[in-house]
């Protein structure tokens, strides 16, 4: 395993393994998914996975009708790593390695989220996915993946989404819209451009990790992304 390459952090949607229902685990993209990460992994990929859960539970959409938000983050909490599993199986189905770890423990589900160790598995080339989020509730996956690149010493923070980069406005209902090839953390911030949560862009600033926000749906979007290559906007501190 060369230590020239990228170590990267790639959060993706619960969505992602849902295919077309929108809801779910889809088995036909579940195993295309762990199919191009197991390409990467081949081509030296050092990779964090971070699921979301929103294709299982929406914490937060619960909490708003009336469920306690700590009870509903925690439900969401476990739907990540109920896709974790599901990643992982379908990872060791095509021939790749990896592990899991979760932020709280878990007893045979999964290793504690113990940095060193997966340090250590990303420098041996093993694919390791991140469940559980930060393991606290009111954090968005979003910070969750934010804390983990700073903390594992990541190069790069990818973030997968319905459309290719950063735009100044929602290009879905404005023919005028501009994309933006790179931005700074603190233009994000100006802008008010809705990218990610405040609190994932100042861990990211802070600890001097750059993201990139890149089209999940086009062909080998995950692959590409595993490997740091991936086309769509790039934000730097």
């Amino acid at each position: 395993m060369s230590k020239d390459s990228l170590k990267v952090v790639l959060k993706l949607s619960g969505e992602v393994l849902a295919g077309d229902a929108g809801t779910g685990i889809d088995g036909a993209t579940l195993d295309a998914t762990a199919q191009q990460l197991v390409k990467a992994q081949k081509e030296g990929a050092r990779a964090a996975l971070i699921l979301g859960g929103g294709n299982i539970f929406r914490g937060l959409g619960a909490a708003a009708e009336g469920m306690d938000r700590v009870t509903g983050d925690e439900m969401g909490m476990l739907a990540t790593v109920i896709n974790g599993l599901a990643l992982k199986d379908a990872i060791l189905r095509a021939g790749g390695q990896v592990q899991l770890f979760t932020a709280r423990p878990l007893g045979p589900i999964g290793k504690p989220y113990v940095r060193d160790d997966v340090k250590q598995c990303m420098d041996a080339g093993t694919l390791v996915i991140l469940a559980g989020g930060t393991g606290n509730p009111f954090f968005s996956t979003d910070s969750g993946a934010a804390l983990r690149a700073a903390e594992l010493g990541c190069d790069l923070f990818l973030k997968g989404t319905k459309v290719d980069g950063v735009y100044d406005k929602d290009p879905a209902r404005h023919a005028d819209a501009l994309r933006y090839d790179t931005l700074s953390f603190d233009e994000m911030i100006e802008k008010k451009l809705e990218v990610m949560d405040l609190t994932a862009a100042t861990l990211l600033l802070q600890n001097n990790v750059s993201a990139l926000v890149y089209k999940m749906t086009e062909p080998n979007a995950i692959y590409n992304a595993a490997l740091g290559k991936s086309d769509g906007t790039r934000l730097h501190p």
